[in-house]
């Protein structure tokens, strides 16, 4: 079946409410992912049918569809089993450096640092974060303010490589955070 018709198809995680990723749908789309209860798409690139998870794992597991007022637009409230986004991140709208991250972890290039560190294991992007960490407090007490930005970006970008050495999201941290203010 064509692409014609296509609703944007927004989906967000049923537990969390977090915004995973945004596709598109056709009726044929619509039809399957009612069916099997797993998320179905219409790839407006490659002018097919798609089976999210069908290659990479990653099904989204349908608890609830909903259309928008204008019926041009559906919500699809999800069990995600794994990343949302193609490069490993659990959303698609992850900050930018943490997709970076996480595209390295997955693609590996050649020459990266991201990948040089991931390599070594967890406990290499554990001493950077520990080196970071101390270099960001002491320029928080002693120097400008250009190098207190310096540092904590250079903390947490170290923190991201951590995380991802551990096969972790920063989602999961920002959940943590979120819990601890209730």
């Amino acid at each position: 079946m064509a692409g014609e018709d296509l609703k944007a198809a927004i989906v967000q995680d049923a537990a969390t409410g977090t915004v995973l990723m945004l596709a598109w749908m056709n009726d044929e789309a619509l039809r399957l992912t009612r069916e099997s209860g797993q998320a179905w798409f219409w790839s407006r690139s490659r002018a097919e049918l798609w089976h999210k998870g069908a290659t990479s794992g990653s099904f989204l597991n349908v608890e609830e569809l909903r259309d928008d007022c204008d019926g041009d637009a559906i919500l699809l409230k999800v069990r995600a089993e794994g990343p949302a986004c193609h490069t490993g991140a659990e959303s698609c709208f992850a900050p930018w450096l943490w997709r970076r991250v996480a595209e390295r972890a997955k693609e590996r290039p050649e020459g990266s640092y991201v990948v040089r560190l991931l390599e070594q294991g967890p406990l290499a992007a554990a001493r950077k974060v520990a080196e970071e960490g101390v270099e960001a407090a002491l320029a928080g007490v002693s120097e400008s303010d250009e190098r207190v930005i310096e540092e904590i970006a250079d903390l947490w970008f170290h923190s991201y490589v951590l995380l991802a050495s551990r096969g972790l999201d920063p989602a999961q941290v920002e959940d943590e955070l979120k819990r601890r203010i209730r």
